[in-house]
This record gives structure tokens, sequence and C-alpha cells, in this order.
């Protein structure tokens, strides 16, 4: 895997590109995978290290590329970047079928998953896979334990109400050994909790602001040491980012676009799992301090940078792209982070021990 952002000591942030998955319910669902494979290439060409994809269902007037396939037919473009999940929404499904699509995945890839992991908190999704509310949790913990076993090889049983298993084996496994790596997504203070006992790292959501972040990076130090376990070896940032040759053509993109994803979010509800404080509805200039990048690329270098030595990240997952938004205005963005933010960034040595392979 390249890292495109290396200290002279040879520590190094890696770049990563989150895939929007979502598009027009009126718009080509054809041209939506070939604008993604468009921001893949560029991001492969560049050195990129892993590419994201996303989950969701009945997304209203907003359709969504299915992961599994996606990620499939994109293999193929990825050259050796990783690819990862951000998130699958794992309450919903059966492990049988999550551990050998995914598996596949890692299996097709030669060994490069990453398997991202979210409880989801739509009623519309919840409603149409028949999981309550209050059962999200222990499903997904059920789940993910389920799935990481069979993964490893092991012999399983489990009764539950959607699935049962009687020592059973699964006979297609993932390449990677002992298993693919799996990070857990959260945003309130419970969820970030469980992340620290469930995964091997906490995946960071976009929307947060890094003031929470540094906060829940504490409760989340504090939690795996309770729960016995090591530090954990990566810390990866989601981050939404408008990088343009001036900061006011990167403003007027933002407020055209990610202003109306996150109206969306906010229509969905994702206030309703934000910690106190941090919720979408102010207007999109409170919304993006502290939480977007926004601006030209000096302003997008010193941001980025504020933000890896407050956080110690050890990846950037970064989304230059929204439904609806012309892919040339996101390739712009991509080659001006590629070009002009990222070969001057400095790691925080901070991040030493958790920097990953």
């Amino acid at each position: 895997m390249s890292d495109l952002v290396t200290a002279a000591d040879g520590r190094s942030v890696r770049l990563g590109l989150n895939l929007t998955v979502q598009y027009g319910a009126a718009q080509d669902p054809a041209r939506a995978v070939r604008d993604c494979a468009a921001l893949v290439a560029a991001a492969r060409d560049a050195g990129w290290a892993s590419v994201f994809v996303s989950q969701h269902y009945l997304g209203g007037d907003t359709a969504h590329l299915h992961p599994v396939p996606l990620l499939a037919s994109l293999i193929g473009t990825t050259g050796a970047m990783e690819l990862g999940v951000g998130v699958s929404l794992l309450a919903l499904g059966n492990p049988v079928d999550l551990a050998e699509a995914y598996g596949t995945i890692d299996v097709l890839s030669g060994g490069r998953l990453v398997l991202g992991v979210g409880l989801g908190y739509r009623d519309v999704e919840l409603e149409a896979f028949g999981v309550t509310r209050a059962a999200r949790s222990a499903r997904l913990t059920t789940n993910l334990d389920c799935l990481t076993r069979l993964w490893t090889g092991e012999s399983v049983s489990l009764t539950t109400e959607w699935c049962t298993l009687r020592d059973e084996r699964l006979a297609l496994l993932p390449l990677q050994r002992p298993r693919p790596p799996v990070w857990v997504a959260g945003n309130a203070d419970a969820a970030v909790a469980r992340a620290a006992r469930l995964g091997d790292a906490w995946l960071i959501n976009p929307h947060s602001r890094i003031s929470t972040i540094q906060q829940q990076q504490v409760l989340y130090r504090r939690e795996r040491q309770r729960a016995g376990l090591p530090p954990a070896a990566r810390t990866p940032l989601m981050r939404e980012v408008v990088c343009a040759p001036t900061t006011s053509v990167a403003v007027s993109r933002a407020s055209r676009h990610l202003a109306r994803k996150y109206a969306t979010y906010t229509a969905w509800g994702q206030d309703a799992v934000q910690p106190p404080g941090d919720g979408f509805s102010s207007p999109f200039d409170e919304l993006a301090h502290d939480r977007f990048v926004v601006g030209d690329p000096d302003r997008c270098r010193a941001v980025l940078q504020d933000w890896v030595d407050r956080t110690a990240a050890t990846d950037l997952i970064l989304r230059v792209h929204w439904a609806g938004q012309p892919v040339d205005e996101a390739l712009e963005s991509l080659e001006l982070i590629s070009t002009t933010v990222a070969p001057f960034l400095t790691p925080t040595r901070e991040s030493d021990e958790h920097v990953g392979p």
C-alpha cells in the first residue's frame, strides 16, 4: 500500500478516498458508476492508499449503489489500494451472508478488504429489515462476533431470530489471516465506547466537530484499556473536503453540494445520534466550522495539518464529491489535494505507536 504523506523519519499518514455512492433517483446510475471509477483511477494514480464506500437503503429521492457489487466492479481499477466499507449496516443483515459476501471481496482483491460496520439510525431501514431500534446494538454485537469467528475458521453455533448455526464452519474464507480488519463507526459516546470494545479501530465519521472527536478519543482509549485491549493500530479520520483554486470557488461549490448532503442527513434524523450540540441545524457557514475543509490549497493544508496534529490520525479518508455535483469539480479537488496539499502535510509524532502497515 502506498503512503502519500510521509515524514522524513518514515512516519506517514495514508490518504483514502470516501466515494459518494449516492445519486439522484432521476439521474443515470451508469453515469454514477463511471464517476466513481474516474475518481478511483485518479486517486490510484496519485498514490492514495484506500477507497471506501458506504451503505444505505431506501433513500427516497436519493439512490445508493450497493457496496458489495460496487467494490467488486472497482477491484480492477484500484491497483494496490485498500478496499473499505464505511460502513456496512451490520445490524440489518445475516452474519453468514455478510461473511461470505465481504469474504469474497477480500478474495477477489487479493486480501485488501477493510470492513467498517455501523449500527444504522434510520427508521425506514430498520423497519424494512424487521429490526427494532431497541434491538440494534445487541444484533450488531451478535452479528459481528459471529462474522469474525466464521472468518477465522471457527466452528460456530448460534441461535437467534434471524440466524441458526449448528457447529458450522465457513468454507469461503478471506485471504487475510486471521481475518480482515474490522473498524467500528460510532457518533454518540456510547457508540464510541462500543467501537472501542468491538473493533480494531474507531472509524471516525466525517461530520462530528474535531473538538468533539478529541473528547471522544479520550473515552475511546480509556474504554480499550478497561477492556484489556491494546491501543488501536490505526486512527482513521473521515472528512468532507472541497478544495478549489480559490476559497470563493470552494465555498460556492460547498454551499451548492455539500450543504444539500447535510440537509438530507438532517431530514433522515442523523442529528438525533450526534453528541449534544454537534447537530446539523446551523447555517452552513457555522455548520462547516471545525467540521469541513473548504478553501484554497493553503487553507486546506492548514486545516488538515491542524486536524492531524489534534487527532493523531493515521488515515485521512476524504470525500470530495457529492450527489449531483459534476465529477470534474471533484477531480479538480482531488488533484489539488494530491499535488498542493498532501505533500506538505507532516504526520504528528503522537501517532507513532498507532501507525499501521
